[in-house]
């Protein structure tokens, strides 16, 4: 399948009348349901693990996310919605009251410094441990993670996941909602429901985690009922123009093996396109992707796409040769995530060609701390 014709994408939020994409720049300002935004760049989720042991956001997480405020919009990091759902230590939750107070800093720090946040929803499913969160993990069927996981002692083989009831389907759905309403609580604008990665979510879509034979596994119209249904109760608590969601068709990442890919994309964009809901997000986009293709053309809505970057090193021009051929395919805002982790002031660099900050992987994740952090320089007429 080829590009559709710039007539037959849908209009670029935010463009000026009769633009097409490539009349577009990732500097213009857009429109995402009811938010304006300044710029189509937007902060990729990114898990970090700063927060406590318990999932509540700590003072430095503030100012992390503050420091990246010139983005066009902030998608914060995969928290999770309950307790079972937790993946790795310190990462952040959102399904008690000291997770939203710390949220509410966090927040508020972006607000102040001009930015506007969306905090994304995850469920580890398979992809956890007892020693982490205190549960067996759940899953759509007892099908154990083939790898290890980062747990509070060390790394240990993933266990062997209880398969979800219906009644257990049942609460995970409500569990969603309530902290998508809890997100609105701490000062989110909305929330990303994560169907990516392989987590919980992705798991449902996949073959080799689904071997249900109910209602909710076997064909493909089966097995995107789950997400489905979390995005309609999501929409139903908090208003469909704040709620976005994420995919990542043919990611093999957490031992995901979709097995039909061209077939699940469609089936779940048809599923959920009359929904209202703000945008859906392709991580590790692809623009020469038939699954990229066909999800531009069948999406009527605002579509965020996450280039695929080197593992090894941020591109010299920051990513933006990407991101603009994203642009020229038809998608409407460009989600970038190591760029932004290096480069507090990534817009102003990229809108300058100023050079960037390249990752420090060794403070990357599970060492707490500023550095690799909150240390990162921004240039002295960065903004």
């Amino acid at each position: 399948m080829t590009n559709a014709p710039a007539s037959a994408q849908p209009s670029a939020p935010g463009s000026p009348l009769g633009a097409g994409p490539a009349s577009r720049t990732v500097f213009d300002p857009a429109d995402l349901g009811t938010l304006r935004l300044p710029n189509r760049l937007v902060m990729a989720p990114l898990t970090r693990n700063r927060a406590t042991a318990d999932g509540v956001p700590t003072p430095l997480m503030a100012t992390y996310y503050a420091q990246r405020a010139t983005a066009g919009l902030i998608i914060a990091e995969a928290s999770t919605p309950n307790a079972v759902g937790q993946t790795y230590p310190n990462i952040t939750a959102i399904h008690r009251p000291d997770h939203v107070a710390g949220w509410r800093l966090v927040t508020d720090a972006v607000r102040a410094a001009g930015g506007q946040m969306f905090l994304q929803l995850q469920h580890g499913g398979r992809v956890g441990h007892p020693d982490t969160s205190g549960f067996t993990p759940v899953a759509p069927s007892p099908v154990a993670l083939p790898e290890t996981l980062h747990t509070p002692a060390g790394k240990q083989q993933a266990p062997v996941p209880r398969e979800m009831s219906i009644q257990d389907i049942e609460d995970h759905v409500a569990d969603f909602a309530s902290a998508a309403r809890r997100a609105v609580e701490a000062g989110f604008e909305g929330v990303e429901v994560h169907s990516a990665n392989g987590h919980l979510l992705h798991q449902f879509l996949s073959q080799n985690t689904n071997r249900r034979t109910d209602a909710y596994g076997g064909p493909v119209g089966n097995r995107v009922r789950f997400v489905a249904e979390v995005v309609r109760a999501v929409a139903e608590e908090i208003g469909p123009e704040r709620v976005g969601l994420r995919v990542s068709p043919g990611n093999t990442v957490n031992s995901i093996e979709e097995g039909d890919t061209e077939e699940i994309y469609p089936a779940l964009v048809a599923a959920l396109a009359g929904s209202g809901i703000a945008y859906l997000h392709i991580g590790y986009a692809d623009p020469d992707r038939p699954v990229f293709q066909r999800i531009r053309k069948d999406w009527p809505g605002t579509l965020i796409a996450n280039p695929v970057l080197p593992e090894d090193r941020i591109p010299e021009d920051g990513g933006l040769a990407a991101s603009e051929r994203l642009l020229a395919a038809g998608a409407d805002l460009i989600a970038l995530g190591r760029p932004f982790l290096a480069n507090p002031d990534l817009v102003h660099r990229l809108r300058t060609g100023a050079p960037v900050n390249q990752v420090r992987d060794a403070y990357m994740m599970y060492v707490g701390g500023a550095t690799g952090y909150t240390d990162y320089p921004a240039l002295p007429t960065g903004g």
